[in-house]
């Protein structure tokens, strides 16, 4: 079973700010990875990156781009791969005053050779980091809050979940830092990692990564014992179309919520 919509109100989720900012405490970038082959999802949406995947009469992608506009992000960069083509030719119509740039991959570089990739082409020291087939519609205040505050190196978006099986948990202390992430298994309830980073480019680059690498399993894994990876639970709107169960959903949800 997975369920992902706002009824999943995880009990005794903690609010971790009050989403005024503080000073120059602003997110103004975004990198939204979009370069993915989209496999699970194919039988569905055969012809198109996965982003492009028509829901509720336009591409997934516009609703991701649309929400954070309003949450103050001014800079979005596309990394971008599989029929990229595509992708550019939709943004460069629809959003054709938009502040934005692309950066190609030549060959598919996973999740973290991607965002490497991106923050190369990134003048903010702090970015956030989105998946262009998945929205989760954090409150980017606060977000912005506690990764300046906690002067965090990376700070993750958790969604509370209830009886799921189709993502792992991700475990924080009371002080918000990442303490464990857990396997995939069915859960009755816990937080996933909901796909949304609040990024430190310099501290993230330092670490010299090789050009293919996961974001996930080769940096959040293997660096939050470093204390410096902090996760703040937002209990709000998520959707992730990577499997035609939740792209037939979303078919309807999005109709109305955005």
């Amino acid at each position: 079973m997975n369920n992902t919509s706002d009824n999943n109100h995880f009990p005794g989720s903690p609010r971790a700010s009050s989403g005024i900012l503080k000073g120059d405490a602003r997110i103004k970038e975004a990198i939204i990875l979009a370069g993915g082959f989209g496999t699970r999802l194919r039988a569905a949406v055969p012809d198109l990156p996965k982003c492009m995947a028509p829901v509720a009469g336009k591409p997934f992608i516009s609703y991701v781009i649309d929400y954070y506009l309003m949450q103050g992000i001014e800079k979005f960069v596309f990394s971008l791969g599989f029929k990229h083509e595509q992708i550019e030719n939709y943004l460069n119509d629809k959003y054709y005053s938009l502040n934005m740039e692309y950066v190609i991959e030549e060959e598919p570089l996973g999740t973290g050779g991607a965002v490497q990739l991106a923050c190369y082409n990134s003048k903010e020291k702090n970015v956030l980091v989105l998946n262009g087939d998945t929205i989760f519609k954090i409150n980017l205040g606060e977000v912005a809050d506690i990764h300046y505050e906690k002067k965090a190196e990376c700070t993750l978006g958790l969604k509370p979940m209830l009886n799921f099986d189709r993502y792992g948990v991700v475990e924080i202390d009371g002080n918000l830092v990442v303490q464990k992430f857990l396997e995939k298994k069915f859960y009755e309830k816990g937080t996933i990692n909901g796909g949304v980073y609040a990024l430190n480019i310099s501290a993230f680059l330092e670490k010299k990564f090789p050009p293919k690498f996961s974001f996930e399993k080769d940096y959040l894994e293997r660096y939050y014992r470093s204390g410096k990876l902090i996760g703040i639970i937002q209990d709000s709107y998520f959707i992730d179309i990577g499997i035609p169960e939740d792209f037939a959903r979303a078919q309807e949800e999005l109709a109305v919520r955005l």
